[in-house]
């Protein structure tokens, strides 16, 4: 993966994620295993193997408790990197038991409890603190974005969730979008994506390139995204 402009030493933010043809990420119980086919699952493994780092939501550890590791083909796993602005990361969740907590980055907020930042670190995690958003709560993601950059971070995989995908975008911090989507129908659930902001179509998110292709059952919509004016 190429980094972007070494002025801004962020890196080249890759989002995936698998979704319902009606655009749903789980179901109205939360239900989400397996919305894509295993083709779909080994790209995923692929993925990670390529990207530097991987970053979830606090939201995707506390109901999925994923590994984020590279398992289904061959390759090193990345940095994972948990946005946790609470830290409310539970110390028996795999991305912290039995030892990945030396390959764990935990990024919460500045002021967040300070013993409970020293269990997380006495496994083996960092802890990344980083401000608000200027206009919000949570933490700055264009901030976390450079402090990659600075730790020499080049790529990132995001696999979710809603919350973490809605605020990439809203920043314009996304670069390729990757969307896995099921031939299913769920109705009523999670949608992959939230509010943007976005009143007008002319100020919609638009891309650059786009590549479709058929796997497995499943189609993936593969894209780069064109850049705001002036970023």
């Amino acid at each position: 993966m190429t980094a972007q402009s070494q002025q801004k030493s962020v890196p080249f933010v890759t989002v995936k994620f698998a979704q319902s043809l009606d655009g749903r990420i789980a179901t109205s119980t939360g239900d989400s295993r397996w919305i894509s086919g295993p083709p779909a699952l080994r790209l995923a493994h692929r993925l990670r193997r390529d990207h530097d780092a991987i970053m979830v939501g606090i939201g995707t550890v506390l109901a999925d408790d994923p590994q984020l590791t590279v398992r289904l083909t061959k390759g090193r796993d990345p940095l994972r990197v948990v946005v946790d602005s609470t830290l409310r990361t539970p110390l028996e969740a795999r991305v912290l038991a039995g030892g990945a907590a030396a390959g764990t980055l935990i990024a919460t907020a500045a002021n967040v409890d300070q013993h409970r930042a020293s269990e997380i670190q006495k496994l083996g995690a960092d802890i990344l603190r980083l401000p608000s958003p200027p206009h919000g709560s949570g933490i700055d993601i264009t901030r976390l974005l450079e402090a990659l950059g600075d730790r020499g971070i080049t790529s990132v995989l995001v696999e979710g969730g809603r919350g973490i995908i809605t605020s990439l975008l809203a920043a314009r911090a996304v670069d390729r979008l990757i969307v896995v989507i099921a031939p299913k129908i769920i109705g009523h659930g999670t949608e992959a994506i939230g509010d943007l902001g976005i009143a007008r179509l002319s100020d919609a998110i638009t891309f650059s390139s786009v590549k479709i292709r058929k796997l497995g059952e499943d189609v993936i919509f593969d894209a780069r995204l064109k850049r705001a004016s002036g970023a």
